[in-house]
């Protein structure tokens, strides 16, 4: 008989600026959490925002985050994510470059680890407010590395650069599909 993995709370930032991004984004919510071991538990709204980094004159993104309980490893969560990206198409030739979609481990628990693979918290976290923004919205009383998310993200560079999405909603339409 094997133990049984424990349930762990995990937030993820998605993001897209390629492609049908609102599209992208509800298909990869989906697929995140089509197996068993990743339960949904919550969905930010998305909001639109400037890229942060990389190459000049990429579209605006997507963004938004989402909360799962998962069984899976930190690790093998990771995978899972990767290959979610993979089924979209997304490449990694050019650092921060524009992308069909990025799926981030923001936390896993409270679980912290220097692992160049997959660092815990994520190491920019804490200054995106592409990520802290929705997080903040999903999760008002959320906390990283000892702050409140909505306080770091109303002190982030990029915050400036952030306006919500001019669609319907996409929790709505992730909801309506699970």
């Amino acid at each position: 008989m094997t133990a049984e993995r424990r349930l762990t709370r995990a937030i993820l930032a998605l993001g897209s600026n390629l492609g049908e991004r609102k599209g992208t984004l509800q298909s990869a919510v989906a697929e995140l959490v089509d197996r068993p071991e990743v339960r949904l538990q919550n969905v930010s709204p998305v909001v639109t925002t400037k890229p942060v980094g990389g190459p000049d004159g990429q579209p605006d993104f997507l963004n938004m985050v989402i909360a799962v309980d998962t069984t899976l490893a930190a690790k093998e969560l990771l995978a899972h994510c990767q290959s979610v990206e993979q089924s979209h198409h997304r490449t990694r030739e050019v650092r921060w470059a524009a992308r069909t979609l990025d799926v981030d481990i923001i936390v896993y628990g409270d679980e912290a680890s220097a692992d160049p693979v997959l660092t815990l918290p994520h190491p920019r976290a804490a200054e995106r407010a592409f990520v802290l923004y929705p997080w903040s919205l999903m999760e008002p009383n959320a906390i990283l590395a000892g702050k409140p998310v909505s306080e770091l993200a109303a002190a982030a560079q990029d915050m400036a650069g952030i306006s919500h999405a001019q669609d319907e909603p996409l929790e709505r339409d992730v909801a309506q599909e699970l």
